[in-house]
C-alpha cells in the first residue's frame, strides 16, 4: 500500500506551503497543528499591519485553491489531513474582525476554529462532502473560518467574554 505522505516534498514550495511549512505533518491532530502553525504567521502579518490581514486572507485563499488542489493530486487522495493550508486561512478569517488585545483572545479564536472546523455543522459538512478540488477543500475551511469570526466578534462584543 502506498503512503500518500511518502509523496510529499518539502523542498517542493507548493507541497511546504500547502502542509503548513511541515506542521501538517504532524502525526497527531494535523489540522489543529496547521491552525497552531498559522498563529505565528497571523501575528507577524498583524505587526507589519494589521490592513495586510485582508490581503493576506483573499491572496491567500486564491493561492491557497492551486496549493491545495495541486497537493492533492500529487498525493493522489482528496483533502488528506496532510494539507492544512485552508486551516491557515479559516484561523486569519476567524480573527479578521476582532483585534488582537491579548493572548486570550487568540486562544479564543483557535478553540473557536478548531470547534468549528473539526464539528462542521451545516453547511461546512455539505460543503466539505459535495465541493471538490482544491476550491472544496479551501472552501469548508472558508466558511468554518466565517463562522467562527462571527462568533467570537458576538462572543466579544456581546458577551464581554474578555
Amino acid at each position: 500500500m502506498n503512503n500518500p505522505i511518502s509523496k510529499i516534498r518539502l523542498s517542493n514550495p507548493v507541497h511546504l506551503l500547502a502542509t503548513g511549512f511541515g506542521s501538517g505533518l504532524s502525526p497527531w491532530v494535523p489540522g489543529t497543528m496547521g491552525t497552531l502553525a498559522a498563529v505565528p504567521v497571523y501575528l507577524l502579518i498583524l505587526w507589519l499591519s494589521s490592513a495586510l490581514l485582508p490581503v493576506a486572507i483573499v491572496l491567500g485563499s486564491a493561492i491557497g485553491i492551486y496549493l491545495c488542489g495541486r497537493t492533492s493530486q500529487d498525493m493522489g487522495v482528496h483533502d488528506h489531513g496532510s494539507i492544512v493550508w485552508d486551516e491557515f486561512i479559516g484561523f486569519w478569517i476567524t480573527m479578521l474582525l476582532v483585534p488582537v488585545m491579548d493572548w486570550q483572545t487568540v486562544l479564543a479564536g483557535f478553540v473557536i476554529f478548531r470547534f468549528f472546523d473539526m464539528v462542521k455543522p451545516w453547511p461546512i459538512s455539505w460543503l466539505d462532502e459535495k465541493v471538490h478540488g482544491g476550491i472544496g477543500i479551501m472552501l469548508d475551511d472558508i466558511v468554518a473560518g466565517l463562522m467562527s469570526m462571527v462568533t467570537l466578534w458576538v462572543g466579544h462584543a456581546y458577551l464581554g467574554w474578555w
